[in-house]
């Protein structure tokens, strides 16, 4: 697999003007290329920021999701990118999986890889996993792996993968009321400026009834409230349901009784709807 030395975090506003031009997509391999970005700098007002708009206490340590937040861009640069088999409009981010070797300080460069993996068939379409990994003086700090799929033909008999645990039942932990400019906040902070999350006019265009609340804003709050653990070593494992539409009510709810931590966000009024479960060990 070659790699492509990035100079710099690009931009993602350009992406998506790119990924809303016709004919985007096709194709049944995945381009044999990996994207490297060596020694990034963290701006520390920027972490700052994103600890406080997704419950994390202020510290120099990173937080669980945030250098996926770091290495995003590179995988929407490889999305986008002259052969890569799906659509970038319209795929849905469905699952993801972090593993946090040792707590990251903001004061480390970061050498961050990123390819993509699996392109496989599944039961609504396609899926295909992202693959970012983090290393600090050559020393893998860091690892996650996105999981997106492309609506369409799907294949009944596909393999799904692993299957998310029943979300914890009972009373809530916590009781978060989200506003409706929450995804213009987080995707200002973030960087992730999808249309579907900045407004409810252009969320509507993408066929939302109005806008919704970023997936990794709804991960990063739930280990937010989990606590400072999450920052250190562990494996996180989240799988994305219902979108969140704002203005919302959730609840987080969590059990903290068995081998691992499962938690999860669902809909105060329709507790029915389940927005996102996960595993922490």
């Amino acid at each position: 697999m070659s790699v492509t030395t990035v100079k710099s975090i690009p931009a993602l506003g350009p992406i998506y003007a790119k990924a809303a031009l016709p004919g985007k997509g096709g194709g049944s391999s995945l381009p044999d290329v990996t994207l490297r970005l060596e020694g990034h700098a963290i701006d520390r007002s920027d972490l700052l920021e994103y600890q406080r708009i997704c419950g994390f206490n202020n510290s120099d340590v990173l937080p669980h999701t945030y250098p996926h937040v770091v290495g995003f861009p590179l995988q929407m640069q490889l999305m986008s990118g002259k052969g890569f088999p799906l659509p970038l409009m319209g795929l849905v981010h469905v699952e993801n999986v972090i593993t946090v070797h040792r707590e990251i300080r903001f004061d480390e460069a970061l050498d961050i890889t990123v390819r993509a993996e699996a392109l496989r068939p599944h039961p609504k379409g396609k899926v295909v996993d992202l693959v970012t990994e983090v290393d600090v003086e050559g020393e893998r700090v860091w690892e996650g792996r996105s999981t997106y799929l492309a609506r369409g033909k799907g294949d009944a008999d596909a393999e799904r993968g692993a299957q998310p645990p029943a979300i914890p039942t009972g009373q809530a932990a916590a009781t978060w009321s989200l506003p409706a400019n929450l995804g213009r906040t987080y995707g200002l902070a973030s960087g992730d400026i999808n249309p579907i999350h900045m407004s409810g006019l252009t969320a509507k265009a993408m066929g939302f009834p109005s806008a919704i609340a970023h997936g990794m804003w709804t991960y990063a709050r739930v280990l937010g409230a989990i606590g400072p653990r999450t920052s250190g070593p562990c494996t996180s494992h989240v799988w994305f349901k219902k979108p969140v539409l704002l203005p919302a009510k959730v609840d987080f709810v969590i059990d903290t009784d068995g081998a691992e931590t499962v938690a999860g966000l669902r809909s105060t009024r329709k507790p029915e709807i389940e927005h996102l479960v996960l595993t922490l060990v």
